[in-house]
Protein backbone atom coordinates (compact mmCIF):
# COMPACT_ATOMS: atom_id res chain seq x y z
CA UNK A 1 0.00 0.00 0.00
CA UNK A 2 2.70 2.35 0.46
CA UNK A 3 4.13 1.97 -2.62
CA UNK A 4 1.01 2.28 -4.18
CA UNK A 5 0.31 5.78 -2.80
CA UNK A 6 3.79 7.08 -3.15
CA UNK A 7 3.19 6.58 -6.69
CA UNK A 8 0.09 8.07 -6.75
CA UNK A 9 1.45 10.86 -4.74
CA UNK A 10 4.24 11.18 -7.25
CA UNK A 11 2.07 10.82 -10.60
CA UNK A 12 -0.50 13.38 -9.94
CA UNK A 13 2.31 15.97 -8.70
CA UNK A 14 3.59 16.18 -12.55
CA UNK A 15 0.67 18.82 -13.70
CA UNK A 16 1.72 20.54 -9.67
CA UNK A 17 5.28 20.74 -10.81
CA UNK A 18 4.85 22.30 -14.59
CA UNK A 19 2.58 25.55 -12.90
CA UNK A 20 5.79 25.90 -10.57
CA UNK A 21 7.66 25.58 -14.32
CA UNK A 22 5.53 27.69 -15.98
CA UNK A 23 6.45 30.82 -13.41
CA UNK A 24 10.01 30.80 -15.45
CA UNK A 25 9.52 29.71 -18.38
CA UNK A 26 7.58 28.58 -21.28
CA UNK A 27 5.98 25.03 -21.76
CA UNK A 28 7.66 24.33 -24.59
CA UNK A 29 11.23 24.76 -23.81
CA UNK A 30 10.42 23.52 -20.25
CA UNK A 31 9.07 20.22 -21.80
CA UNK A 32 12.29 19.76 -24.23
CA UNK A 33 14.67 20.40 -21.50
CA UNK A 34 12.88 18.10 -19.06
CA UNK A 35 12.12 15.06 -22.17
CA UNK A 36 15.46 15.37 -23.21
CA UNK A 37 16.82 15.15 -19.42
CA UNK A 38 14.83 12.30 -18.20
CA UNK A 39 15.04 10.30 -21.75
CA UNK A 40 19.00 10.92 -21.52
CA UNK A 41 19.23 9.43 -17.33
CA UNK A 42 17.19 6.47 -18.20
CA UNK A 43 19.22 5.33 -21.28
CA UNK A 44 22.11 5.96 -18.85
CA UNK A 45 20.63 3.59 -16.18
CA UNK A 46 19.54 0.91 -18.62
CA UNK A 47 22.30 0.62 -20.85
CA UNK A 48 25.02 1.36 -18.49
CA UNK A 49 24.04 0.01 -14.79
CA UNK A 50 21.90 -2.59 -16.39
CA UNK A 51 24.02 -3.12 -18.59
CA UNK A 52 23.36 -6.07 -20.22
CA UNK A 53 19.58 -6.56 -19.08
CA UNK A 54 18.40 -4.86 -21.99
CA UNK A 55 19.18 -4.76 -26.19
CA UNK A 56 18.97 -1.98 -28.07
CA UNK A 57 15.98 -1.53 -30.48
CA UNK A 58 16.38 -3.72 -33.72
CA UNK A 59 16.58 -1.33 -36.99
CA UNK A 60 12.65 -2.15 -37.94
CA UNK A 61 11.98 -0.67 -34.19
CA UNK A 62 12.95 2.79 -34.53
CA UNK A 63 10.32 4.20 -36.76
CA UNK A 64 7.21 3.30 -34.20
CA UNK A 65 10.01 4.40 -31.26
CA UNK A 66 9.71 7.35 -33.01
CA UNK A 67 6.58 8.12 -33.29
CA UNK A 68 5.83 6.87 -30.36
CA UNK A 69 7.73 9.62 -28.79
CA UNK A 70 5.79 12.00 -31.23
CA UNK A 71 2.30 11.45 -30.17
CA UNK A 72 3.07 10.14 -26.16
CA UNK A 73 5.41 12.88 -25.65
CA UNK A 74 5.68 15.49 -28.25
CA UNK A 75 1.81 16.21 -28.29
CA UNK A 76 0.52 14.72 -25.81
CA UNK A 77 2.97 16.59 -23.18
CA UNK A 78 3.42 19.44 -25.00
CA UNK A 79 -0.20 20.26 -25.61
CA UNK A 80 -0.81 19.34 -21.98
CA UNK A 81 1.91 21.77 -20.69
CA UNK A 82 0.85 24.56 -23.12
CA UNK A 83 -2.88 23.67 -21.59
CA UNK A 84 -1.76 24.27 -17.86
CA UNK A 85 -1.40 28.27 -18.78
CA UNK A 86 -4.79 28.03 -18.24
CA UNK A 87 -6.21 25.27 -17.20
CA UNK A 88 -5.93 24.39 -13.20
CA UNK A 89 -3.49 21.15 -12.84
CA UNK A 90 -6.57 19.68 -11.14
CA UNK A 91 -8.71 19.43 -13.98
CA UNK A 92 -5.81 18.13 -15.39
CA UNK A 93 -5.09 15.05 -13.64
CA UNK A 94 -9.46 14.75 -13.78
CA UNK A 95 -9.39 14.58 -17.71
CA UNK A 96 -5.93 12.19 -18.33
CA UNK A 97 -7.97 9.35 -16.79
CA UNK A 98 -10.71 8.96 -19.05
CA UNK A 99 -8.63 8.25 -21.13
CA UNK A 100 -8.95 4.76 -21.61
CA UNK A 101 -12.52 6.12 -23.07
CA UNK A 102 -10.50 7.55 -26.19
CA UNK A 103 -8.41 4.68 -26.57
CA UNK A 104 -12.18 2.38 -26.85
CA UNK A 105 -13.19 4.63 -29.68
CA UNK A 106 -10.31 4.38 -31.56
CA UNK A 107 -9.79 1.02 -31.47
CA UNK A 108 -13.25 0.66 -32.76
CA UNK A 109 -11.96 2.74 -35.44
CA UNK A 110 -8.51 0.94 -36.50
CA UNK A 111 -8.99 -2.29 -34.89
CA UNK A 112 -12.10 -3.20 -35.15
CA UNK A 113 -12.77 -3.22 -31.60
CA UNK A 114 -16.41 -4.03 -30.39
CA UNK A 115 -17.11 -1.49 -27.75
CA UNK A 116 -19.71 -3.09 -25.34
CA UNK A 117 -23.14 -1.06 -24.15
CA UNK A 118 -21.09 -0.98 -20.47
CA UNK A 119 -18.45 0.92 -21.64
CA UNK A 120 -20.70 3.53 -23.54
CA UNK A 121 -22.75 4.22 -20.98
CA UNK A 122 -19.25 4.44 -18.69
CA UNK A 123 -18.39 6.66 -21.35
CA UNK A 124 -21.45 9.19 -20.91
CA UNK A 125 -21.58 9.23 -17.26
CA UNK A 126 -17.72 10.26 -17.14
CA UNK A 127 -18.53 13.13 -19.82
CA UNK A 128 -21.08 14.21 -17.43
CA UNK A 129 -18.70 14.35 -14.73
CA UNK A 130 -16.15 16.69 -17.00
CA UNK A 131 -19.06 19.07 -18.29
CA UNK A 132 -19.61 19.39 -14.41
CA UNK A 133 -15.89 20.22 -13.75
CA UNK A 134 -15.11 22.12 -16.65
CA UNK A 135 -18.33 24.73 -16.14
CA UNK A 136 -16.91 26.44 -13.05
CA UNK A 137 -13.71 26.59 -14.23
CA UNK A 138 -14.61 28.93 -17.39
CA UNK A 139 -17.07 30.86 -15.29
CA UNK A 140 -14.58 32.14 -12.75
CA UNK A 141 -11.78 32.23 -15.43
CA UNK A 142 -9.47 29.74 -14.02
CA UNK A 143 -9.35 28.26 -17.36
CA UNK A 144 -10.08 29.14 -21.01
CA UNK A 145 -11.43 27.04 -24.21
CA UNK A 146 -8.18 27.16 -25.74
CA UNK A 147 -6.54 25.20 -22.53
CA UNK A 148 -9.64 22.58 -22.68
CA UNK A 149 -9.27 22.16 -26.18
CA UNK A 150 -5.84 21.71 -26.23
CA UNK A 151 -5.78 19.34 -23.40
CA UNK A 152 -8.18 17.01 -25.44
CA UNK A 153 -5.97 17.42 -28.23
CA UNK A 154 -2.92 15.75 -26.20
CA UNK A 155 -5.23 13.31 -24.79
CA UNK A 156 -6.42 11.94 -28.60
CA UNK A 157 -2.64 12.11 -29.51
CA UNK A 158 -1.71 9.80 -26.34
CA UNK A 159 -5.02 7.90 -27.39
CA UNK A 160 -3.55 7.22 -30.41
CA UNK A 161 0.11 6.25 -29.11
CA UNK A 162 -2.04 3.79 -27.85
CA UNK A 163 -3.80 2.23 -30.42
CA UNK A 164 -0.24 2.46 -32.29
CA UNK A 165 1.56 0.88 -29.20
CA UNK A 166 -0.81 -2.10 -29.21
CA UNK A 167 -0.75 -2.26 -33.16
CA UNK A 168 3.08 -2.54 -33.14
CA UNK A 169 3.42 -5.20 -30.92
CA UNK A 170 7.18 -4.02 -29.97
CA UNK A 171 9.14 -6.62 -28.35
CA UNK A 172 11.04 -4.33 -25.94
CA UNK A 173 10.11 -3.98 -21.83
CA UNK A 174 8.35 -0.84 -21.36
CA UNK A 175 11.29 0.70 -19.15
CA UNK A 176 13.16 1.00 -22.58
CA UNK A 177 10.41 1.95 -24.96
CA UNK A 178 9.51 4.30 -22.23
CA UNK A 179 13.20 6.02 -22.22
CA UNK A 180 13.29 6.16 -25.98
CA UNK A 181 9.96 7.65 -26.75
CA UNK A 182 10.52 10.36 -23.76
CA UNK A 183 14.28 11.31 -25.50
CA UNK A 184 12.92 11.39 -28.92
CA UNK A 185 10.00 13.67 -27.83
CA UNK A 186 11.95 15.59 -26.34
CA UNK A 187 14.03 16.36 -29.48
CA UNK A 188 11.26 16.57 -31.70
CA UNK A 189 10.25 19.48 -29.43
CA UNK A 190 13.68 20.94 -30.09
CA UNK A 191 12.28 22.84 -33.72
CA UNK A 192 8.72 24.19 -32.15
CA UNK A 193 9.96 25.42 -29.22
CA UNK A 194 12.85 27.58 -30.64
CA UNK A 195 10.27 28.91 -33.45
CA UNK A 196 7.77 29.41 -31.17
CA UNK A 197 9.25 30.35 -27.92
CA UNK A 198 12.44 31.92 -28.65
CA UNK A 199 11.60 35.56 -27.96
CA UNK A 200 10.31 33.98 -24.40
CA UNK A 201 12.55 34.58 -20.78
CA UNK A 202 13.58 31.57 -19.50
CA UNK A 203 14.71 32.66 -15.89
CA UNK A 204 16.83 29.83 -14.25
CA UNK A 205 15.70 30.48 -10.48
CA UNK A 206 14.67 27.85 -7.57
CA UNK A 207 11.29 27.38 -9.45
CA UNK A 208 12.23 26.34 -12.50
CA UNK A 209 15.12 23.92 -10.84
CA UNK A 210 12.72 22.74 -8.49
CA UNK A 211 10.45 21.08 -11.50
CA UNK A 212 13.28 20.09 -13.41
CA UNK A 213 14.74 18.02 -10.12
CA UNK A 214 11.43 16.90 -9.24
CA UNK A 215 10.08 16.26 -12.50
CA UNK A 216 12.93 14.43 -14.11
CA UNK A 217 14.14 12.44 -10.85
CA UNK A 218 10.14 11.96 -9.05
CA UNK A 219 8.23 11.76 -11.80
CA UNK A 220 9.69 10.55 -15.18
CA UNK A 221 11.86 8.08 -13.12
CA UNK A 222 11.06 6.84 -9.88
CA UNK A 223 7.44 7.32 -10.00
CA UNK A 224 7.87 5.27 -13.27
CA UNK A 225 10.12 2.39 -11.42
CA UNK A 226 7.16 2.39 -9.00
CA UNK A 227 4.99 1.29 -11.54
CA UNK A 228 6.38 -1.39 -13.17
CA UNK A 229 7.20 -2.42 -9.80
CA UNK A 230 3.28 -2.28 -8.81
CA UNK A 231 2.43 -3.85 -11.93
CA UNK A 232 4.46 -7.07 -11.60
CA UNK A 233 2.48 -7.13 -7.82
CA UNK A 234 -0.87 -6.84 -9.16
CA UNK A 235 -1.65 -5.12 -12.30
CA UNK A 236 -5.38 -4.76 -11.35
CA UNK A 237 -4.37 -3.07 -8.26
CA UNK A 238 -2.20 -0.69 -9.77
CA UNK A 239 -4.24 0.70 -12.59
CA UNK A 240 -6.42 1.83 -9.55
CA UNK A 241 -3.62 3.48 -7.71
CA UNK A 242 -2.85 5.19 -11.49
CA UNK A 243 -7.30 5.92 -11.39
CA UNK A 244 -7.01 7.45 -8.05
CA UNK A 245 -4.49 9.92 -9.14
CA UNK A 246 -7.15 12.96 -9.61
CA UNK A 247 -7.98 12.74 -5.81
CA UNK A 248 -3.97 13.24 -5.23
CA UNK A 249 -3.67 16.08 -7.61
CA UNK A 250 -6.68 17.84 -6.55
CA UNK A 251 -5.46 17.86 -2.72
CA UNK A 252 -1.71 19.15 -4.01
CA UNK A 253 -3.16 21.35 -5.92
CA UNK A 254 -5.07 23.37 -2.88
CA UNK A 255 -2.07 22.66 -0.46
CA UNK A 256 0.68 23.65 -3.03
CA UNK A 257 -1.26 26.15 -5.54
CA UNK A 258 -4.14 27.50 -3.44
CA UNK A 259 -6.51 25.98 -6.02
CA UNK A 260 -9.60 26.00 -4.38
CA UNK A 261 -11.73 22.17 -3.98
CA UNK A 262 -15.26 22.69 -4.87
CA UNK A 263 -18.19 20.97 -4.89
CA UNK A 264 -18.31 21.05 -8.55
CA UNK A 265 -14.94 18.83 -8.40
CA UNK A 266 -16.22 16.32 -5.61
CA UNK A 267 -19.22 15.70 -7.93
CA UNK A 268 -17.34 15.49 -11.30
CA UNK A 269 -14.82 13.35 -9.70
CA UNK A 270 -17.71 11.39 -8.71
CA UNK A 271 -18.80 11.00 -12.05
CA UNK A 272 -16.03 10.18 -13.31
CA UNK A 273 -15.24 7.58 -10.94
CA UNK A 274 -18.41 5.80 -11.64
CA UNK A 275 -18.09 5.92 -15.28
CA UNK A 276 -14.89 4.04 -15.33
CA UNK A 277 -16.20 1.62 -12.83
CA UNK A 278 -19.24 0.70 -14.82
CA UNK A 279 -17.23 0.70 -18.11
CA UNK A 280 -15.15 -1.89 -16.55
CA UNK A 281 -11.52 -0.08 -16.58
CA UNK A 282 -12.07 0.53 -12.89
CA UNK A 283 -11.90 -2.98 -11.16
CA UNK A 284 -12.04 -3.71 -7.70
CA UNK A 285 -13.23 -7.06 -7.16
CA UNK A 286 -11.90 -9.18 -9.92
CA UNK A 287 -8.89 -11.71 -10.40
CA UNK A 288 -6.04 -10.71 -12.27
CA UNK A 289 -4.51 -12.32 -14.72
CA UNK A 290 -0.59 -12.36 -14.76
CA UNK A 291 0.30 -9.12 -14.73
CA UNK A 292 1.87 -7.33 -17.72
CA UNK A 293 4.20 -4.84 -18.23
CA UNK A 294 2.11 -1.52 -19.31
CA UNK A 295 3.20 1.71 -20.74
CA UNK A 296 2.83 4.83 -19.02
CA UNK A 297 4.77 8.08 -20.14
CA UNK A 298 7.11 9.42 -18.27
Amino acid sequence: MFFGILFTILWASGAVSVKFGLLSAPPLIMGTIRFLLAGSLLLLYIYLFRKGKYRMPKKYEWKPLILLGLFNTSLYLGCGFWALKTVSSGFFNLAVVVNPFLVAILSSIFMNRFIQKKEWIGMLVSAIGLVIATYPLLQDGHSTWSGIILLLMGMISMAVGSVYFQKQKLQLPSLVINAWQVLFGGIILIIPSILLELDEPVVLDINLILYLVWSVLGVSIFAMILWFYLLKQDAVKANIWLFLTPIAGYLLASILLGEKITIYDAIASLFVFTGLYLSGNLRLNKTPKPPLEKKVEA
